[in-house]
C-alpha cells in the first residue's frame, strides 16, 4: 500500500523526530550529572581544585641567660666659667676612664655619647650665674661577674660628679636562640597547618613561602642611682632570664 503524507502530516512527523532527538539528549546529560555527584567523583574534583592554599603563623620563643652589661653613666660638673666648667668635668671623665680600664674594661668598649654645655641663671638676671657641662659616656661590660665591681669604680672615680643614667643586660649573641625559636616557630606553623587541612577534608602540601618577623630582645632594664661620694661595695648584678621570640607567616599547598 503507498503511504502519501499532506505538507501538515510531513511538519508533525519532523517536529516527533526532533522531539525525540531533544528528549534523548537530556536523559544523556542527566545520567552525566548523576554520575558526577557520585562521592568518589566529588572528592577527586575537589582535591583536583587548583590553587587551593591555607596560611598560618607559627611562633617560638627560647630563653637565655644575659651576658653582658651596658652602663650608661656620665659626669655633670658647673663653674662660673664654660671653660672652668668643661675643664672640670672632662678631669671626672678622663677618671672616670682610667678606672674602668684598670677594672679590665677594653677601651674599644667605652664610647663617648653625649656632651651638653648649659648656662646657669638666676631668676632675677639675664645674665649667667655659671655654666654647667654633661659628659656621657656608653659603657660594654662583657663579664657580669666583676660587672658591679666596675660599676662602683667608676662611681667612685668620678666622685660627685659622678651620674649613673641607668643599666642594660644584654644577649651577647643570639644565633643559636634564634635557630632554637626559629624551628619551634616553623614546627608550630606545620601544626597549625596540618590541623586546618584534616578539619577541611584535605591533604597538606609542600610549603609555597615563609616569611619571618622576629623583635630585638628586649633587655630588662633597670635604673641606677646617681653616686655621691664613695661607692663603698660592689653594685649586685643580677642578670636573670631573657627571651627571645620569632614568628613566622607560612603558606602551604592543600591537595
Amino acid at each position: 500500500m503507498q503511504l502519501r503524507l499532506t505538507i501538515t502530516q510531513r511538519a508533525l512527523a519532523a517536529g516527533v523526530a526532533a522531539a525525540g532527538l531533544l528528549i534523548g539528549a537530556f536523559a544523556a546529560g542527566g545520567a552525566q550529572g548523576d554520575a558526577a555527584t557520585l562521592p568518589g567523583r566529588a572528592v577527586s574534583a575537589q582535591a583536583a581544585a587548583p590553587g587551593a592554599r591555607i596560611t598560618v603563623t607559627g611562633s617560638g620563643t627560647v630563653s637565655g641567660t644575659p651576658d653582658q652589661l651596658m652602663l650608661y653613666l656620665g659626669v655633670q660638673t658647673n663653674g662660673s666659667s664654660v671653660s672652668t666648667a668643661l675643664q672640670r668635668a672632662n678631669r671626672a671623665v678622663g677618671a672616670v676612664t682610667r678606672a674602668l680600664t684598670r677594672t679590665g674594661v677594653r677601651g674599644s668598649d667605652i664610647q663617648t655619647s653625649g656632651l651638653s654645655i648649659q648656662p646657669d641663671y638666676t631668676s632675677d638676671s639675664a645674665v649667667p650665674a655659671g655654666y654647667g657641662v654633661s659628659e656621657s659616656i656608653d659603657v660594654t661590660l662583657r663579664t657580669l661577674a666583676v660587672a658591679g665591681t666596675q660599676i662602683s669604680a667608676a662611681a667612685r672615680a668620678g666622685g660627685n660628679a659622678t651620674r649613673v643614667d641607668g643599666v642594660s643586660l644584654n644577649l651577647n649573641d643570639t644565633s643559636s636562640l634564634l635557630a632554637g625559636a626559629r624551628a619551634k616557630a616553623a614546627a608550630d606553623a606545620r601544626t597549625k597547618a596540618a590541623q586546618y587541612a584534616r578539619a577541611l577534608g584535605m591533604s597538606l602540601g609542600p610549603v609555597v613561602s615563609v616569611s619571618e618577623q622576629h623583635p630585638a630582645p628586649v633587655p630588662p632594664v633597670f635604673a641606677a642611682p646617681s653616686a655621691a661620694g664613695t661607692a663603698p661595695s660592689p653594685v649586685p648584678v643580677s642578670p636573670g632570664r631573657q627571651q627571645v621570640t620569632v614568628t613566622v607567616t607560612a603558606v602551604f599547598a592543600l591537595g
